[in-house]
């Protein structure tokens, strides 16, 4: 029996137990689930996961920022970056072909706001570019997650998106766009239909919201 009321703050990392717990629930429902030190770890994993010349829509994450991941793929030159292509086309002329280019990529990747020890993701978004290559759009998906998101259950998932992440999120939209966020879009994955289009890469630290 699972408890909505988690035992530590959310910014508190899971014990060993319990991102073993979550990464057992989440593999038992099709995602691949790898369990890793910190973030440079990550970034190496992530590097041997996306083959080079893949197309690659990274979602908006401060865990991808710090990490060094953003830089990686979309800086590097390794990859068919999507987002620094996008952000110079015209959205007014070419806005079919934006969205049609960060639904669809090889792979995507980012991070999430919860994982459950039930064995789900939950991702929070104000505008939604990035779901439609969560739920099924990308024909991969590489989500990396710190262990303070490791949470009960759906309930407490919830609690941390409303209590922790969306506070958060909303100064640093204020700070970059000059406008506040909001939780437009709830993404829950209970299980990934497709056995290994879906990579969750569980730190053992604490990075992002």
């Amino acid at each position: 029996m699972t408890t909505s009321v988690p035992s530590t703050p959310f910014t508190e990392p899971a014990s060993a137990q319990r991102l073993e717990r979550a990464a057992a629930a989440l593999a038992a429902h099709g995602f691949t689930v790898e369990i890793l030190d910190d973030a440079a770890a990550a970034r190496t994993r992530v590097r041997e996961l996306i083959p080079e010349g893949a197309s690659v829509f990274t979602g908006a994450s401060e865990t991808l920022r710090l990490s060094g991941l953003d830089e990686d793929i979309n800086d590097s030159g390794r990859y068919a970056a999507v987002k620094p292509r996008v952000l110079t086309m015209d959205r007014a002329t070419r806005s079919d072909e934006i969205r049609r280019l960060c639904a669809s990529p090889d792979v995507v990747v980012g991070s999430v706001h919860a994982v459950t020890e039930t064995g789900s993701l939950v991702i929070a978004s104000g505008s939604g570019s990035q779901l439609p290559g969560y739920s099924g759009g990308a024909a991969r998906a590489i989500w990396i997650a710190g262990a303070q998101k490791v949470v009960p259950d759906l309930t407490a998932a919830l609690r941390r998106v409303e209590d922790h992440c969306l506070p958060l999120e909303n100064a640093r939209a204020l700070k970059a766009y000059g406008t506040p966020s909001a939780v437009n879009r709830l993404l829950i994955l209970n299980a990934e239909f497709q056995p290994g289009r879906g990579t969750v890469l569980l730190l053992r630290e604490t990075i992002g919201f």
